[in-house]
């Protein structure tokens, strides 16, 4: 009876992840031309950013009480304000600062950037936006990528079937951005299996999003690098990198860049060392205990009499009886 019905929950859960893939692209949709509206041109990106990252968390826990009866949708997602959270964020922002780091020393080295500084006042204004916009967009990936779709994609295929999977899902989206190259598709497969994996052994999006928005911010906020072709991300710090294409990725960025690829792919034992210790705590296997109530003391009593056998029965204790004493003979009176 088990087979059968492993079967059937594989395919509902492989039904509720093509579920949650057009949930991705609606929202999308409805968040692009509602932030067109409500907003000028400079807000838009800010705007729309931030309403899919509320359209998936919310849709999706939607989704999760009604299809699968979750009691908490969003923790269950992987945003659950558990403790040390903010520990595992700082983690994965440290993380994705040290990967955009590596990838931009061996242009610095070998080709170089010219750099410049903008200090109008304004600028620092909208550096503060551009921080929260790739806080908003890191979180729309991780939920869209790394939340209910995917772990619904997970009990369909498995953990590792899943990674794989994603990892073509996000590069083919990716894909769609003008001036993406085969680089860059490559390295949004490397960078979709790293954040899978800090999934997997976190079972939490906390250190995915640390690492994700660290390794796009650090980029455009304090190199001032083009980030998927776009280079007005960076208000305050103005980068023209130089250098051959395969090292710089050209106007697209490092991510068109094959060293980059190769760098990402280097990030993945990082990753797990980092999270060794979160990976014991919520990936090891749970006792539960079962059977019925045992009476160990009667238990231990009816093992030992078993052994030792049925004692032989004491002889009755001796009793006895003396001769009966006969009275002496009655004396006649005297007178």
């Amino acid at each position: 009876m088990s087979g059968p019905k492993a079967e059937t929950s594989r395919m509902r859960a492989y039904v509720q992840f093509l579920a949650a893939v057009l949930y991705f692209f609606l929202a999308r949709s409805l968040a692009s031309r509602g932030a067109a509206i409500l907003v000028s041109d400079p807000l838009v990106p800010l705007v729309e950013q931030a309403t899919l990252a509320f359209m998936l968390v919310f849709g999706y826990a939607a989704f999760g009480h009604w299809l699968n009866r979750q009691l908490s949708p969003v923790a269950d997602q992987g945003l659950g304000m558990r403790p040390g959270w903010t520990g595992e964020v700082a983690r994965g922002l440290a993380t994705g600062w040290g990967l955009a780091l590596v990838c931009v020393l061996p242009l610095a080295l070998a080709g170089g950037i010219a750099i410049s500084i903008i200090t109008h006042a304004s600028a620092w204004g909208w550096l503060v936006a551009d921080t929260v916009f790739f806080a908003f967009t890191a979180l729309a990936e991780e939920v869209a990528f790394r939340g209910y779709g995917f772990q619904r994609f997970a009990v369909a295929v498995g953990p590792i079937g899943a990674s794989i999977g994603f990892a073509a899902y996000y590069a083919i989206i990716q894909s769609l951005v003008p001036g993406s190259s085969r680089a860059s598709l490559f390295v949004s497969m490397a960078l979709g299996l790293v954040l899978s994996a800090a999934y997997l052994r976190t079972r939490a999006l906390w250190v995915g999003w640390g690492i994700n928005f660290g390794w796009k911010a650090s980029r455009a906020l304090l190199f001032g690098l083009a980030v998927a072709g776009v280079n007005s991300h960076s208000p305050v710090v103005q980068g023209d990198p130089m250098g051959p294409f395969w090292l710089t990725g050209g106007g697209f960025g490092l991510e068109g860049s094959w060293i980059t690829f190769f760098l990402i792919l280097l990030a993945l034992p990082v990753v797990f060392r980092i999270t060794r210790d979160l990976d014991f705590r919520y990936n090891a296997p749970v006792l539960v205990p079962a059977g019925i109530p045992v009476d160990l003391d009667a238990a231990a009593r009816a093992q030992h009499e078993a052994a030792m056998g049925d004692a032989a029965p004491a002889p009755p204790a001796l009793i006895q009886i003396g001769p009966a004493s006969t009275p002496p003979p009655a004396q006649p009176p005297q007178s």
